[in-house]
């Protein structure tokens, strides 16, 4: 039996999705796809990175409908997986594996789905391990560290016919789906233009010293695909995001994937010709933080349409009424869209429509889930299964992250990027450099 569902699995998940009509994948009968899917569409799943997302994964993983069952929860860090554990165990009647090394993760062929929730170095080359051992992938965002590894991800995709989604969960968000529709067939007339925003209250950081590996922390296998490096005071829980550019992709890549996700959508652009970034350090200008806190970027396109990015990651007013969001702009009209719903007007700013979601997800805080979330990642659940079309498909993922790693390349060489409108790629040598980044000896992600 655990053979057949296998098969099942890897037959009904091709590319990035099977043909559904009706519930019923093509070419099956109803009868027979109810036999087959009611005995064997149960996934097993394994969730590696157990930090600030980990509420996230509780609902959707202990929902009955989801028919799943957690095997294995995977961390660097000993008291991660113990608490995950005791988190789970409000959730869950029975006990996952818990494991230490992401590699024997994606050695166990019982495991069908994993969900990567690892620092952002991490979420490719993971990714990558899991498809090529046989699994689909849940990757959060960014799905990269750099713009090639967004290239390998495509093609990862491509050759073992995985599933791949990365946990842009707005495009699951039922009130999203519907203004982006609307915009779409011509609500607000031609949409040119849309800013993408985002205000934290991010406090001071320590500045980063050599330090003693903490207790339970498995420090080579943390750097993983990175060059190795003596650990540094405070690195490991979330501040890597902060200290240089050898683990995270700075605020761009952390939030501004999900609100640059949202104006892409809505704009219909896929590659950018021309990015043009300024970003500065503003705020406890002594702290350990050692990129910007503060950038604005504009994206110009074909078809003259524009997306601004504006990035205050230590300034939490509220210059657009939110603390993140996407406005856009059409000849006819602006919408307002954010996690909390939609506000459309007319071209005069008369308030037309007004939809609030049901249910929560959090916005600025940290870590974060919510029905968004979960509907997201049932709806990858039920991509891997062959019942539904996936919301959002890797490539999709990978072309909006790169608007973050543009920003940050663009911030890094102090240039204005020229690009090219077909594929992203720079047409400056020096900016090119960063495209990708260096890896450890034998780490380097390949397909």
């Amino acid at each position: 039996m655990k053979n057949s569902r296998r098969d099942f699995i890897k037959k009904t998940a091709v590319g990035s999705g099977a043909l559904v009509f009706g519930g019923v994948i093509k070419g099956m009968s109803a009868a027979s796809y109810a036999r087959v899917i009611g005995a064997n569409d149960r996934l097993n799943v394994a969730i590696a990175g157990l930090g600030r997302r980990l509420d996230a994964y509780f609902e959707p993983v202990s929902l009955k409908t989801s028919n799943v069952r957690l095997v294995t929860l995977c961390d660097v860090m000993e008291r991660q997986r113990i608490r995950a554990a005791g988190e789970f165990a409000k959730h869950i009647d029975y006990k996952p594996n818990l494991e230490n090394d992401f590699r024997k993760v994606c050695e166990d062929k019982d495991i069908d789905v994993l969900i990567n929730a690892t620092p952002d170095h991490w979420h490719a080359p993971g990714t990558i391990m899991g498809v090529k051992a046989g699994k689909h992938v849940y990757v959060e965002k960014p799905c990269s560290h750099n713009p090639k590894e967004g290239e390998l991800l495509v093609a990862v995709q491509k050759k073992y016919e995985k599933i791949i989604q990365m946990g842009n969960q707005q495009r699951s968000a039922a009130e999203s789906v519907e203004i982006v529709r609307d915009i779409h067939n011509g609500v607000i007339g031609k949409a040119y233009e849309a800013v993408a925003f985002y205000s934290s209250d991010r406090e001071e950081t320590p500045v980063s010293k050599t330090a003693p590996v903490p207790n339970g922390l498995d420090w080579d296998l943390f750097q993983g695909p990175s060059p190795r490096k003596k650990y540094m005071h405070d690195t490991w829980d979330y501040n890597w995001h902060w200290y240089g550019w050898d683990f995270g992709t700075a605020e761009a890549g952390n939030n501004g994937t999900h609100e640059l996700d949202v104006a892409r959508w809505a704009l219909q652009v896929d590659f950018p010709e021309l990015v043009e970034a300024r970003g500065s350090k503003r705020h406890f200008v002594n702290d350990g933080w050692t990129m910007y806190d503060t950038m604005d970027v504009t994206y110009r396109f074909p078809g003259n349409k524009v997306i601004r990015w504006d990035c205050k990651s230590r300034s939490a007013y509220t210059t657009y009424g939110a603390g993140r969001g996407t406005i856009i702009y059409g000849t006819e009209g602006t919408v307002f869209v954010d996690r909390g719903g939609f506000r459309l007007y007319d071209r005069m700013g008369k308030l037309i429509r007004d939809s609030q979601a049901k249910g929560k997800e959090a916005g600025t805080a940290l870590g974060g889930g919510g029905d968004m979330s979960t509907r997201h990642i049932v709806n990858f659940f039920n991509a891997v299964r062959g019942t539904e079309k996936q919301n959002s498909t890797i490539a999709d993922g990978v072309r909006s992250t790169l608007l973050s790693h543009l920003a940050n390349i663009s911030y890094r060489t102090g240039k204005f990027l020229k690009t090219d409108p077909e594929n992203g790629h720079i047409q400056d040598q020096q900016a090119m450099k960063l495209w990708t980044r260096a890896y450890e000896p034998g780490w380097e992600p390949k397909i």
